[in-house]
């Protein structure tokens, strides 16, 4: 158990193509060995074919 208490959580940043933190996450789900330009493209193309 840590002396200082809980660690405080950070913010989620929102996503800079469609505004939300939802997104975000969802990348940060993907993500492989830090290449995040490789799980945005993987999540953005996604949503794309939803469309």
């Amino acid at each position: 158990m840590p002396r200082k208490g809980p660690a405080p959580k950070h913010p989620v940043v929102t996503d800079p193509v469609y505004g939300s933190p939802l997104v975000t996450s969802l990348i940060n789900k993907v993500l492989v060995a830090g290449k995040r330009s490789v799980a945005e493209r993987i999540v953005y193309g996604a949503l794309e074919g939803c469309r």
